[in-house]
């Protein structure tokens, strides 16, 4: 790690650029999914250089956040398939400590987990102190998919919006910062990787026929995207809408965002015993 890690980077990007205030009525189409705002699209080899520093800076956060063992941090990760979910954790968390990281997959629920509230498996993967968790989809699929997919009728899955800001309220008062992403990619950047994963064969494994039985209701996605961000982005637990067509800055921006809240908790190691500049190791 470099020796500058340690030392806080002056921020860049504004998140308000990409902070959805409650009480906001979010509209995706006004949001270009591969604009670059705060940076030139020409600045690509300058944005990854500031993503090196911030990666370096993120890795030292997270180990103070281990150390101390007080704080609980919460990133959520939600975009359509082939969205770069995947990507932005491979990419933006390279090099931090394993042991303090965690990542939480949710796909469709096992028969166990529909015979409990929808929030039951959710709930026993929030971190615990120290803990920095990523969560790749979440209880937000219950207020998407379940959705679009007629899975639930309207006035069950409707009241899930209360639910989910009173649970997260919840979190946010014993201690979890709380940071949700939503990475906005257009239809046509979706197809172009889709199509790339039929073209290579090391990524047929991501390829997912029934990823196209959501791209057919891409209209309703969208719908249904803005209404549960609109409804859950709050002081304590913000959305952040990221273009996310460019890989590059997705990187970067998502970067920014957790580099700045976790530069926010302060965050320092434990101090060190009283007696440690006494203490010799035997041979």
């Amino acid at each position: 790690m470099a020796d500058n890690a340690s030392q806080p980077l002056e921020p860049i990007l504004d998140l308000d650029r990409f902070r959805v205030d409650p009480d906001t009525k979010l509209s995706l189409n006004r949001i270009d999914p591969s604009g670059t705002p705060g940076w030139d699209a020409d600045e690509r080899a300058e944005a990854e250089l500031r993503s090196v520093l911030l990666n370096q800076r993120l890795e030292s956060l997270q180990e103070r956040l281990w150390a101390a063992g007080s704080e609980r941090v919460l990133v959520v990760l939600q975009a359509m398939d082939a969205g770069g979910k995947d990507g932005t954790i491979a990419n933006v968390f390279e090099g931090v400590n394993p042991t303090g990281v965690r990542v939480a997959s949710f796909k469709a629920p096992s028969s166990l987990e529909l015979a409990h509230d929808y929030l039951w498996r959710i709930h026993q993967h929030v971190p615990a102190k120290g803990e920095l968790v990523i969560f790749n989809r979440s209880h937000y699929e219950d207020v998407l998919v379940v959705r679009v997919m007629d899975l639930a009728p309207e006035e069950r899955w409707r009241k899930r919006y209360r639910h989910i800001r009173e649970f997260e309220a919840m979190l946010a008062d014993e201690g979890v910062t709380i940071i949700k992403l939503y990475l906005h990619i257009s239809k046509d950047e979706q197809k172009e990787r889709l199509e790339a994963r039929l073209a290579d064969p090391t990524k047929h494994w991501k390829f997912d026929a029934g990823d196209l039985v959501h791209r057919a209701k891409w209209d309703g996605y969208m719908e249904a995207f803005e209404e549960a961000i609109s409804e859950t982005s709050t002081k304590k637990a913000p959305w952040y809408v990221v273009p996310a067509n460019r890989k590059w800055y997705r990187n970067l921006a998502v970067l920014e965002i957790l580099v700045q809240h976790l530069e926010a908790l302060r965050l320092e190691y434990p101090p060190a015993s009283p007696d440690i500049a006494t203490i010799e190791v035997p041979d």
